[in-house]
């Protein structure tokens, strides 16, 4: 992150939003040409789950390959000199840090609880939206803890204040996770679509098939997720990617795969991004008058 805001000073700009539970600065690099005061933009955050390590990789991959290819891709410069893009390589970085150094297959955040020896939240069940309900654990000690209350955790709660100031701003809002080679969009709380949403399947490059759908019937239920509270707090775009593979690797995807999941997860970033300006281009406008008033 260092080294790419080091050495694209026109086109990376490197901030912290706060401070994880063990101190850690938690860093975000906007992506865009310096070129207008009010620009749209996306958000991508990676590594919400510790020892999902596809994740903050293809957050890296993404930063390196939209500064490279913005030089001699026309789709990439037009995004980036007509959108911003927000990118938290590694939104649990205690979590993150404590899957390298202890245990690989930790998930949760790893903040302290004063009545029990469990440690962590669910950094994905800990968001204000139907918080604690189905498929989000009250107990401390199960993986998908939703944490004493809403935003509790510190990493959660300077994303959602993040997202919050600038939900004008953020159109789209898309949250890397792994495993199960899905695209997927709100609601996971409820049996419920969003209204007029049509998707194109996700084929890779490589011939892998993303399955694609709301996340409740297309994965399972979960409340209180980052997902649905994006789109809930008035961004129109929300989607959770679950990255490669289907279960054979599971969280130990072997760094032979790194490069054609990114690759792949990529070129449909890119195609969401498209589609956002093309609407940002005809009408994005009148669309969050019409589904927004209060904005």
């Amino acid at each position: 992150m260092f080294e790419m805001n080091r050495t694209h000073p026109h086109l990376v700009d490197m901030f912290s939003i706060g401070r994880s539970y063990e101190g850690r600065p938690l860093y975000v690099l906007q992506l865009g040409k310096r070129m207008r005061s009010y620009k749209k933009a996306v958000w991508i955050d990676c590594g919400v789950h510790a020892r999902e390590w596809i994740g903050p990789a293809f957050c890296q991959w993404f930063v390196k390959e939209a500064l490279h290819s913005y030089q001699y891709d026309s789709v990439m410069r037009r995004l980036m000199n007509q959108l911003n893009f927000y990118i938290m390589p590694v939104f649990n970085v205690d979590g993150y840090n404590f899957s390298w150094t202890t245990d690989r297959f930790w998930r949760k955040t790893r903040s302290k609880n004063a009545k029990y020896h469990c440690r962590g939240v669910d950094a994905n069940r800990n968001w204000k939206v139907k918080w604690c309900e189905e498929g989000a654990s009250s107990q401390p000690c199960d993986d998908t803890y939703c944490g004493p209350f809403p935003e509790s955790e510190p990493e959660v709660k300077a994303v959602a204040k993040f997202l919050r100031k600038h939900k004008k701003r953020v159109k789209a809002y898309i949250s890397i996770h792994a495993y199960a080679q899905m695209l997927l969009y709100p609601y996971s709380y409820k049996y419920a679509t969003i209204p007029n949403f049509n998707l194109t399947a996700l084929y890779s490059a490589y011939g892998v098939r993303y399955r694609y759908g709301p996340a409740s019937t297309t994965l399972y239920v979960s409340s209180g997720s980052s997902m649905d509270w994006a789109y809930r707090n008035g961004i129109p775009y929300a989607f959770a990617f679950e990255l490669r593979d289907t279960g054979y690797f599971g969280f130990l995807l072997p760094e032979a795969l790194i490069n054609p999941t990114c690759t792949e997860t990529m070129r449909a970033v890119m195609t969401i991004s498209s589609g956002l300006l093309k609407k940002c281009e005809t009408g994005l406008h009148q669309l969050d008058r019409e589904r927004y008033p209060y904005l």
